[in-house]
């Protein structure tokens, strides 16, 4: 959950969360985490909120050709690296 990120509105802090199991947890931290913020920024008003946000599905890469067009798309020059070495993304 601490890695996760944050928004600032004014004195408002936001937290995204996925799931609603982070916002339980982040309902637990929250008195603490505020009373932190508050004596280190020196700032009263400040207020921590989590925000539920849904997550982009991404689609898993479990075979090897999956994996090697990902990576193609990031750097074209892998095709001509694979053609010229004679290699196959298929085993």
């Amino acid at each position: 959950m601490l890695s996760q990120p944050i928004e600032l509105k004014e004195t408002q802090v936001v937290v995204h969360l996925l799931n609603p199991v982070q916002e339980t947890m982040l309902t637990g931290l929250k008195s603490e985490l505020t009373t932190y913020l508050r004596e280190k920024l020196k700032n009263n008003s400040i207020n921590l909120t989590g925000e539920l946000r849904e997550m982009d599905q991404k689609k898993m890469k479990y075979t090897d050709r999956d994996k090697f067009d990902f990576l193609l798309e990031k750097n074209p020059l892998l095709k001509e690296m694979k053609d010229r070495l004679g290699l196959d993304t298929d085993f």
